[in-house]
């Protein structure tokens, strides 16, 4: 696959013809926040004319000790924060709207009831949906499938371990501990499955091959769900959505959705990790770096390369379907933004339990900056209080604790080197100079607003670091369905 055009310098501006295009409209439904973007193609480049992101804030409440381990999230709240970000957009870009993009957090599910999964309403001529008969989406960061629990699943024909949060390993949850809840729906889907299928008034999703290899129970290869596998172990195989290739138009949308025009072609939904590794545009050479809520480092593996048949779950390294037919090799990390947002949390509570108050906005970037001002530190801490999926058990720990580290500064340094030497762990140095790596792309929102976790990389990485603080999800599935990939 050719890397993506590269971006105008800075202070280029389209001419009057590149004004006159459509726009690419790009939408990334990630774990804690929704992105848009309008793109426009600009000479041999793309020009971002507008982005809006906005927090979800969808968390569901956990009940309880024995709710601990549930991840879950209101998808009336995702969907409504999608529908602020649309609509702080000017209408006449709306309606230069020619392709929708649309990628999402991997892993989850949700279920709806087809013919029942949303409502349109209309308002001086600018249509939005709402979900009706919707679940919860059950996040990838569901913990309630144990290691003894998906032992008992049966083995899957595939490449791709299943995990818990996963799609498939979900479903079986349900059919073994609440099968009544699964007999409401008759539909199911990622979240971004759901919203593509919404707008394009489809009863059932088509879902791209990344999405399936990312339920668990797909292969990869042949390109199909391990259908004989599921139903002898009494799967309700109708949940599986039909998978599609890559660069297929899921549909047409079948509203004015926000003055968008109707039959607007919408691109099949795209996994939230490969769109943020093509819009680094990468070379050959390079490895990529993402920092969200989770952590990934990936590189590219040689065209025609093929993974096997059979999963290797203590591997820490797996390999996704990319573009181009291609495969990423992937450390992915169930450990990234979300310890330093557990952490500040645990700041937060502490202050409130002293009868203190300060916001979470006030105190995230003291606590980077007492970091910055402690550049070493002896205090060592394993970062993993969400597990790992090759290492599920591995809980997180501290050593080297003396009287004289345990400022906020040293605890906060500690946090940020830990996250960088796990993912390090998974893939090493030796392994990305093996595979002809030269250099380090690096994005995503934990690396933009924490210094001190960009200087970790730079120390624990032998290789040059480049900061495309422009690269994110929702500009991958913009240009993904700008050149058809």
């Amino acid at each position: 696959m050719e890397a993506p055009p590269k971006t105008p310098d800075k202070g280029s501006k389209p001419t009057e013809t590149a004004r006159q295009t459509s726009f690419a409209l790009g939408v990334d439904i990630g774990t804690t926040s929704v992105k848009a973007v309008l793109v426009e193609e600009a000479g041999h480049g793309f020009m971002v004319a507008a982005s809006c992101t906005k927090d979800t804030r969808a968390d569901v409440e956990r009940q309880g000790d024995a709710d601990l381990q549930r991840n879950e999230q209101d998808v009336r709240k995702i969907i409504a924060a999608l529908n602020e970000c649309l609509a702080s957009f000017p209408p006449t870009q709306l309606s230069r709207v020619s392709r929708i993009g649309v990628s999402g957090q991997m892993h989850g599910i949700m279920f709806w009831k087809t013919g029942r999964g949303c409502r349109w309403t209309e308002s001086r001529g600018s249509w939005t949906f709402e979900p009706e008969e919707v679940s919860q989406l059950v996040t990838w960061q569901d913990g309630r499938c144990s290691p003894h629990f998906l032992s008992s699943l049966p083995p899957p024909r595939s490449h791709l371990s299943v995990a818990s949060g996963y799609g498939c390993a979900t479903v079986f949850w349900y059919l073994k501990n609440s099968p009544g809840f699964l007999k409401a729906y008759d539909a199911a889907g990622t979240i971004h499955d759901y919203v593509v299928a919404m707008l394009c008034g489809h009863e059932r999703p088509r879902m791209s091959i990344q999405n399936a290899a990312s339920w668990g129970y797909f292969n990869t290869t042949s390109g199909s769900w391990n259908m004989d596998v599921l139903r002898e172990a009494r799967f309700p195989v109708h949940f599986l959505p039909e998978v599609v290739q890559l660069g297929e138009v899921a549909g047409n949308t079948s509203y004015a959705w926000h003055q968008i025009p109707k039959a607007t072609r919408v691109g099949v939904a795209l996994g939230d990790f490969q769109c943020s590794v093509y819009s680094c545009r990468p070379e050959p050479t390079d490895a990529v770096l993402n920092i969200g809520t989770s952590a990934q480092l990936t590189v590219s593996m040689p065209v025609g390369y093929e993974p096997g048949d059979s999963p290797e779950p203590v591997s820490p390294v797996a390999y996704y379907p990319y573009f181009g037919k291609r495969y990423l090799a992937v450390a992915a990390s169930l450990n990234g933004g979300n310890v330093m947002a557990t952490f500040v949390k645990m700041l937060l509570r502490w202050t409130a339990e002293l009868g203190l108050q300060v916001s979470e906005a006030d105190l995230y970037p003291r606590v980077i900056q007492a970091a910055l001002a402690q550049p070493d530190t002896s205090l060592a801490i394993c970062p993993t209080v969400f597990g790992e999926r090759h290492a599920p058990g591995r809980l997180a720990s501290a050593t080297g604790i003396t009287a004289a580290g345990l400022s906020l500064g040293h605890v906060t340094r500690a946090l940020c080197r830990g996250v960088i030497q796990n993912l390090h762990a998974m893939l090493p140095s030796e392994c990305l100079r093996e595979a002809g790596v030269r250099r380090i792309v690096a994005s995503g929102s934990g690396l933009s607003k924490n210094g001190a976790l960009r200087q970790e990389v730079e120390k624990a990485y032998p290789f040059p670091v480049v900061y495309r603080e422009e690269a994110d999800a929702a500009l991958g599935a913009a240009l993904a369905v700008l050149h058809g990939t």
